[in-house]
C-alpha cells in the first residue's frame, strides 16, 4: 500500500504523481526526482486554484508559486523549504546529466510525503490524516528490473504535461467569473482549512532532517562539495570553554588552504541568529590559526545569514557565495579604493545634478554602510548614463565586478544594453533576453527572464549563485515591480539601486521601506521642474481638441431634428426606454466612434507640431485603450490618408510581431512610421527626443503614470526644427475634461530654445487641473 493513500479520495492526480516517485526510487531515481516535483506541482497548483487567500505571481511556473509571499505564509516556513528541496531536485533531474543517487530520490520523495501531508491537513473537506503519520524510507518499493529515463526523455515528458495542464493564469483571470461547481468546490475548501486552522498542527515534519539536507544542498549547489573531513565538524582551539575548542559545522576552504567562510547550523525551531556570536568565535580561532578571517554565515535551515564582520552587519541572504566570490570579497578588505576620491567619468555625464546624485550614492554605500540607494529624477533628464557611470565608478575602485540592469520590458532591455555599449563597452554588456549563455560584467535583463535564470543550474550548481552581481539596477522602481519580483531582490546579495521618474512626495511609500530610506527622502532626486528650470527639458502645453460630447456629454433638447430622429430610432434598451441625456463618462466609453477618431487625427495632422521645414508631422506617440482601439486607430487613420500608404502611420504594442523594428524605425527622425499608435509599450522608459506630440487617446488614472507618458516628450533634441528656433515661455500643463492636445513649450528666460517637445491629447474626466512639480487641483 502506497504511503500517500491518504491523498487517492481527494487529489487523484497527485496521489497518481506521488505513487511514479514512490515507485521509481530505487529502480529510476532521475525519474523518482522528476515524479516528486510534477505532484509537487499540481498539489500547489490546486492550493492556488481553490484557495483565493493565495495570490497568483508573476509566473505560474513551480517556483514562482512557492516563493509567493501568501504561499510561505500559508504553508509555513518547514513545508516550504521542504517544497524548495523538491523543486531543486526535480530541476536537476530534468536538467542535469550525472546520475542522480537513490539517497537524492529517497528525499525527494520523503520531503513530499510531508508536504502532502499538509495539503491534506489544511484542505482535506472528508478524513484528515492522523498527525502520526509517519513516512518510512523501508517500505519503498525494491530495486526491480525497468528502463531508466534520460534527462532528454524527461524533458520531453515535462514539455508534454505541461501543455497539457490547467492554465492558472487563465483560471483565475477573473475569480469572479468561474463556475458554479468551482464556486462549491471553494467554499467547501474555506470551511474546511477554517476547521483545520482552529486545530494546531502536531505533526512531526522532520525539519531536523530538512536543514541538514538543504544546508548541504544550497552548500552544493554553490559549488562546495563537502567531500573531504575537514569540511564539516572542523576542531578549533581557543573557544572560551572549559576544554579550549569547538567544531565548526562547515568551513569553507580556499585553494591555499586557507578559510573563506564558515557556516554554523542550529535547529530548525530556533532563530538563525542565536548562532551569531558562536560563529564569531569560530571565525577568531580559524584567524588565529590560518592569518585570514573566513566570512561568517549562519542558518537554522530556513533562514541564512552573513556577516562580513570587517564590512557590514549581518544581513539575511538567499542561500550561500560560491568559492570565486567568497575570495573576491576577502581581497576586496584590503583593495576597495575611496569612492569620493574617485573621478566621475565626464564622458559618460556631464550635468550636475548626475555628478552629484552618483556622490550621493557612493555616500551612502561608503560611509553611511547603506546597501540600498534611491534615485529620483525626472524623464529624459539620465537616469541611464547616472547609473552607467555609477557602474563605472564602482568597478574602477574595485567595488563591483558584475553589474545586473533589470527593465521591465524587452524593448527598455535593448536600449539599456545599446547605451551600456556605448558609454561602458570595457563592461561587455550581455543581453541576457537573447544571449542567455555570454558571459560579461554588465548583464542586462527582464525580471521574468531573470527570474527563469535564477533557477538554472549546470552540473548541480547554480550559474546566478547569491553573490554573482555586486550591483543590481532596478529600472522604474515602484511598487508594483516589488510585488511580482521581489524574488530577484532577495535572492542576489549585492548592492542595490532603485531609478523612478515619479516625484519624490508621490512615491509609495513602501518603495521607500524597500530601500530602506525614510518617507519622502530618496538618495537623490531631480524634479522635472527643476530641470525645466535649468534648460535640461522642455515643459508641456496642453491643446484642446474640440469635441464637446466627450466633455459635456449629450442631451436630447440640444440635438438637432435629424439627429433627434436617428436618436429616437436607437434600440436603448429591452424595455423601449429612450433617455433625455447621456452623460460624459458613458459617451467617453465609445471610443470606437468614426467621427470622434477622425476628429482627433485631423487635429493633430493640422495643428500638431511639424518638422522638415514644416512639411511633416514630427513623431508623435498615440496612446490607445486597447488592442482593438489601436488598429481601428490605424484603419482610420488609412481611410482617412491613403496617399501615406499604411507606412506614417503604425501600431506598436506588444502583439506586434517584430515589434522592436518598429521602435528602430520610428527613433529615426527622418523614417517613418511618425506616429506610433501604442498600447502601454510606449508609455514608459523608451528614449526618442524626436517626439513633439503626444496623443492621450484613453484615461490615465494613475498621475504617476501620466507623467512617466509625457516624459516622451520632454527631452531635448538639438536643432530639430533648424538652428535658430522662435523662443518661448514656460506653461502651466492642464488635463482638460474632454480630450485636448499637450504642447509642451520651451522654458522661460532660456537664451534660445533648442526645441519645442511634445504636443498631446489629454482626456480626463474629472477635469483635474495639473502644473509642472505640482500636485492636481480642482479647478
Amino acid at each position: 500500500m502506497s504511503q500517500f493513500a491518504f491523498l487517492q479520495r481527494e487529489w487523484t492526480a497527485v496521489y497518481d504523481a506521488a505513487v511514479r516517485a514512490e515507485v521509481a526510487v530505487h529502480r529510476d531515481p532521475r525519474t523518482a526526482s522528476f515524479y516528486a516535483r510534477r505532484a509537487l506541482e499540481l498539489a500547489v497548483a490546486w492550493a492556488y486554484k481553490h484557495d483565493p487567500a493565495l495570490r497568483l505571481p508573476y509566473d505560474d511556473r513551480i517556483s514562482a508559486l512557492i516563493h509567493e509571499p501568501s504561499f510561505k505564509q500559508a504553508a509555513g516556513e518547514a513545508v516550504f523549504s521542504k517544497a524548495r528541496v523538491i523543486n531543486t531536485l526535480g530541476n536537476r533531474a530534468v536538467h542535469g546529466h550525472r546520475d542522480v543517487p537513490a539517497d537524492d530520490a529517497v528525499v525527494a520523495v520523503r520531503e513530499l510525503f510531508h508536504v502532502a501531508y499538509w495539503l491534506a491537513h489544511t484542505y482535506a473537506r472528508t478524513d484528515r490524516p492522523s498527525p502520526t503519520l509517519t513516512f518510512d524510507p523501508g517500505k519503498l518499493p525494491k530495486p526491480g528490473p525497468s528502463p531508466r529515463q534520460t534527462a532528454d526523455q524527461l524533458r520531453q515528458l515535462e514539455a508534454q504535461l505541461r501543455e497539457r495542464d490547467e492554465k492558472l493564469a487563465v483560471v483565475l483571470a477573473d475569480r469572479t467569473a468561474v463556475d458554479e461547481e468551482l464556486k462549491r468546490l471553494r467554499a467547501e475548501v474555506a470551511e474546511a482549512k477554517k476547521a483545520a486552522v482552529a486545530q494546531p498542527d502536531t505533526h512531526d515534519y522532520s525539519e531536523a532532517e530538512t536543514r541538514d539536507y538543504f544546508i548541504d544542498l544550497l552548500l552544493k549547489e554553490a559549488g562546495w562539495a563537502l567531500d573531504q573531513a575537514r569540511d564539516r565538524e572542523f576542531e578549533v582551539a581557543g573557544m572560551p570553554n572549559r576544554h579550549d575548542q569547538g567544531f565548526v559545522d562547515y568551513v569553507l576552504w580556499g585553494d591555499d588552504g586557507k578559510p573563506l567562510g564558515l557556516v554554523e547550523a542550529k535547529r530548525t525551531r530556533r532563530d538563525s541568529r542565536v548562532g551569531q556570536q558562536q560563529a564569531k568565535l569560530y571565525a577568531d580561532c580559524l584567524e588565529k590559526q590560518f592569518g585570514q578571517r573566513p566570512v561568517i554565515f549562519y542558518s537554522n535551515g530556513y533562514e541564512h545569514w552573513v556577516w562580513d564582520d570587517e564590512s557590514y552587519p549581518p544581513r539575511a541572504v538567499h542561500g550561500f557565495y560560491k568559492k570565486p566570490e567568497l575570495e573576491l570579497l576577502i581581497q576586496r578588505r584590503g583593495s576597495r579604493r575611496p569612492l569620493a576620491d574617485a573621478e566621475i567619468n565626464p564622458a559618460i555625464v556631464e550635468r550636475f545634478y548626475q555628478t552629484r546624485g552618483i556622490r550621493r550614492i557612493a555616500e551612502a554605500f561608503e560611509q553611511d554602510h547603506d546597501r540600498k540607494a534611491l534615485l529620483v529624477m525626472a524623464t529624459g533628464a539620465g537616469k541611464t548614463r547616472t547609473v552607467i557611470a555609477l557602474a563605472d565608478l564602482l568597478m574602477r575602485c574595485n567595488w563591483a565586478k558584475r553589474v545586473l540592469f533589470l527593465a521591465d520590458r524587452v524593448a527598455l532591455v535593448n536600449q539599456a544594453v545599446n547605451a551600456f555599449k556605448r558609454h561602458l563597452p570595457d563592461g561587455a554588456p550581455v543581453n541576457l533576453v537573447t544571449e542567455k549563455e555570454a558571459e560579461g560584467r554588465v548583464f542586462v535583463s527582464t525580471y521574468p527572464t531573470m527570474m527563469g535564470l535564477i533557477d538554472e543550474t549546470k552540473g548541480g550548481q547554480r550559474r546566478f549563485g547569491v553573490g554573482h552581481f555586486d550591483l543590481v539596477i532596478i529600472d522604474e522602481a515602484h511598487r508594483s515591480v516589488f510585488q511580482k519580483y521581489r524574488a530577484i531582490f532577495d535572492y542576489f546579495d549585492s548592492l542595490l539601486v532603485g531609478l523612478t521618474a515619479t516625484p519624490k512626495d508621490e512615491v509609495d511609500r513602501n518603495t521607500y521601506g524597500l530601500f530602506e530610506l525614510e518617507n519622502g527622502v530618496p538618495t537623490d532626486a531631480y524634479s522635472l521642474e527643476e530641470a525645466v528650470r535649468d534648460g535640461f527639458l522642455v515643459p508641456p502645453r496642453a491643446v484642446s481638441v474640440p469635441l464637446k460630447f466627450q466633455r459635456e456629454g449629450i442631451a436630447y433638447d440640444e440635438l438637432s431634428e435629424e439627429d433627434k430622429d436617428q436618436w429616437d430610432a436607437l434600440e436603448w434598451d429591452e424595455d423601449g426606454e429612450v433617455p433625455d441625456r447621456v452623460e460624459a463618462e458613458a459617451v467617453n466609453k465609445w471610443l470606437f466612434n468614426k467621427d470622434t477618431v477622425d476628429k482627433v487625427l485631423a487635429h493633430v495632422m493640422t495643428r500638431g507640431i511639424k518638422v522638415a521645414g514644416g512639411d511633416r508631422l514630427g513623431k508623435t506617440i498615440l496612446f490607445a485603450k486597447n488592442q482593438a482601439h489601436a488598429d481601428f486607430i490605424a484603419d482610420r487613420f488609412n481611410a482617412n490618408y491613403p496617399h501615406y500608404k499604411g507606412e506614417f502611420a503604425r501600431v506598436i504594442t506588444f502583439k506586434t510581431e517584430y515589434a522592436q523594428s518598429l521602435i528602430e524605425a520610428f527613433s529615426n527622425k527622418d523614417k517613418a512610421p511618425h506616429i506610433a499608435i501604442s498600447v502601454d509599450m510606449l508609455d514608459t522608459g523608451i528614449d526618442v527626443p524626436e517626439v513633439v506630440n503626444l496623443v492621450f487617446f484613453k484615461l490615465v488614472r494613475s498621475k504617476t503614470k501620466f507623467w512617466q507618458m509625457v516624459g516622451r516628450g520632454t527631452r531635448l533634441s538639438p536643432d530639430l526644427f533648424g538652428p535658430r528656433p522662435a523662443q518661448g515661455q514656460l506653461l502651466s500643463l492642464r488635463l482638460l475634461p474632454e480630450p485636448g492636445v499637450l504642447q509642451p513649450g520651451p522654458a522661460r528666460n532660456r537664451r534660445r530654445c533648442r526645441r519645442v517637445a511634445g504636443q498631446a491629447v489629454v482626456h480626463d474626466a474629472a477635469g483635474v487641473d495639473w502644473r509642472v512639480g505640482q500636485g492636481p487641483r480642482r479647478p
